[in-house]
């Protein structure tokens, strides 16, 4: 334990009066080289419709829409999983969630987090001579050595779940309201079952609590000031750098910030979108100032927008899953139909992204960290198989090919957690089956006759034969009325044509040749995936809770107060 005790105190070292981090970030012939940087920034519950350049509806993204107008824009990307910790588990492995174990979120109280034998893109480029940092949400564990400056982030400021998961003074806006944190001469007040107010919400500066609770309406500012301090130490030192930013912004509650003079702006979400779009200007500009020519900047979203968050949740644009509207609860977040994964994103980097293109190719957040990687010069990982793709030649203009196929795994709307209920095959899109035994088992621990019954199952054979399987599931959300609506099964599958029917209204019709001659290619693929990954080197993550790991800086006070911020 000697290195872990020698990184924490070189993690929590701070420059006097710049509350900087000692990050090494001194020159070294092998690094001062061509190698790119690369500033990801990852939006939380924002909507496809939330970026102007994708609805015209939409007038709050002036920089994202001009970073749009500069680069690449792409209007078939995918996150993921359509929730917090298996979508970011996600992006920094390159795997699906039944690979790197991350199935659904973690708590406050999680011992574990992301599995500690999966490799992170931020210690893939470590290992390639870049320096490391993250800003914002994290979410996959912060206990011990789940903590981001054990997962390859020499640099780490931000919280480490989501912001509506610890009490704060300033509450926001939320759908139930929320009530602040409780202080010594007041008592709590009655709770809505969402609201977290126990503990307050605590602000991380590598392993040390600099603010609990956080003040969520300067939150977005001090983002955006340790982003640009960071750029700045990380281009004059000559070293290549992976700067991760993981936004607070869409997710509720939204702040409280000054509301625009002009009566659209008095909503609180468009104000949240302006400030969310302010953030990201200044990201871009520092990146403008300081190493434009050798930066790749990509922005995307963890998921589609909270439906039941009413008028505080984003916009869909076409995406409305009507058929799923039809039967009750909502087609977002935590769904797989597209309003809960197709998500807004960019890519920017001068002289090398082209200019002012849309691209129509089908990628995924999956494939951001094999495209850094090669972009990077790096390797891959030999030991595992990795569900995403080098987009470089897409990205470059010399492509409009992704994906042939994509995989959509349930996120708590219905069936088992992670599950593969969905596939995107092509322009079409089949709600099917999930295997029951990978989430109660664990990929890893499947046996040989379990591979085969996942196998077999999915290749046509009779389920009823089997045991321990289930059909897949289709269900919404909890939309903002309350309703959820009812799990259905469905075999054969739904299969909706997405070319036509973005909207995802009217499935094919299951005597139609169209259907007859998809249902075959559908099962193929999702069998060939399922026996993959149980002969995959794969991980379990340890969801076990214990209240003794919660983020307290001082147990004495009520909710846990400090500030040295």
């Amino acid at each position: 334990m000697g290195w872990l005790f020698l990184k924490v105190l070189l993690v929590g070292v701070t420059f006097l009066g710049g509350l900087y981090p000692l990050v090494d970030f001194s020159f070294s012939g092998e690094t001062r080289g061509r190698k790119p940087n690369f500033v990801i920034i990852l939006a939380d519950d924002m909507g496809w419709g939330d970026l102007g350049a994708n609805w015209a509806e939409t007038k709050d993204t002036v920089n994202l829409d001009k970073m749009a107008a500069e680069g690449m824009r792409f209007v078939d990307f995918h996150a993921a999983s359509s929730t917090c910790s298996p979508s970011r588990a996600s992006l920094l492995t390159g795997r699906l969630g039944l690979r790197n174990g991350v199935t659904h979120n973690f708590a406050v109280t999680s011992v574990g987090g992301l599995p500690l034998n999966e490799t992170t893109l931020a210690e893939v480029l470590q290992q390639a001579g870049y320096v490391t940092g993250m800003i914002g949400k994290w979410h996959l564990g912060h206990h011990g050595s789940y903590h981001p400056n054990f997962r390859g982030f020499d640099y780490y400021f931000g919280i480490p779940y989501s912001h509506d998961m610890g009490c704060t003074d300033t509450p926001g806006y939320n759908h139930p309201p929320c009530p602040a944190c409780p202080r010594a001469d007041r008592p709590a007040r009655n709770l809505e079952r969402d609201c977290y107010t126990d503990v307050a919400l605590p602000l991380y500066e590598n392993l040390n609590i600099v603010e609990q609770p956080v003040n969520l309406s300067s939150l977005a500012q001090k983002y955006a000031e340790k982003a640009t301090q960071f750029i700045q130490h990380a281009s004059a030192s000559g070293r290549p750098f992976l700067l991760y930013v993981g936004l607070a912004h869409m997710h509720v509650p939204l702040s409280r910030m000054q509301l625009s003079a002009d009566p659209r702006g008095q909503r609180p979400y468009g104000a949240g979108l302006r400030e969310m779009d302010s953030l990201v200007g200044q990201i871009k500009d520092k990146v403008d100032r300081t190493a434009k020519e050798n930066t790749f900047l990509w922005f995307t979203g963890d998921n589609g927008p909270w439906a039941q968050k009413c008028e505080l949740a984003g916009s869909v644009g076409p995406f409305t899953g009507s058929w799923q509207i039809h039967q009750g609860g909502s087609p977002a977040k935590q769904t797989t139909w597209e309003a809960g994964h197709r998500v807004p994103a960019l890519a920017y980097w001068p002289g090398r992204v082209p200019v002012n293109v849309t691209s129509t190719a089908l990628l995924s957040v999956l494939d951001i960290f094999p495209t850094v990687v090669a972009l990077a010069g790096a390797s891959l990982p030999q030991d595992r198989h990795f569900d995403g793709l080098d987009a470089s030649e897409v990205l470059f203009g010399w492509s409009q090919t992704g994906h042939r196929v994509l995989f959509h795994p349930n996120s708590g709307a219905a069936g088992e957690y992670g599950a593969l209920q969905t596939v995107r095959l092509g322009h079409y899109k089949a709600f099917y089956i999930s295997v029951h035994q990978i989430e109660d088992f664990g990929v890893q621990e499947i046996n040989v006759r379990k591979k085969k019954k996942s196998y077999f199952l999915a290749k046509g054979g009779d389920e009823k034969s089997l045991t321990g399987c289930q059909k897949g599931s289709e269900g919404g959300a909890r939309a903002c009325d309350g309703d959820v609506g009812p799990e259905q099964h469905h075999e054969p599958p739904l299969i909706f044509n997405l070319e036509d029917d973005v909207a995802e209204a009217v499935p094919l019709d299951r005597g139609s040749a169209e259907y007859q001659g998809l249902v075959p290619k559908v099962r193929e693929v999702l069998a060939d995936v399922l026996l993959d990954i149980a002969r995959d080197n794969t991980s379990s993550a340890d969801y076990t809770r214990n209240p003794s790991v919660t983020p307290c800086c001082n147990p004495h006070h009520v909710a846990c107060r400090c500030q040295s911020i």
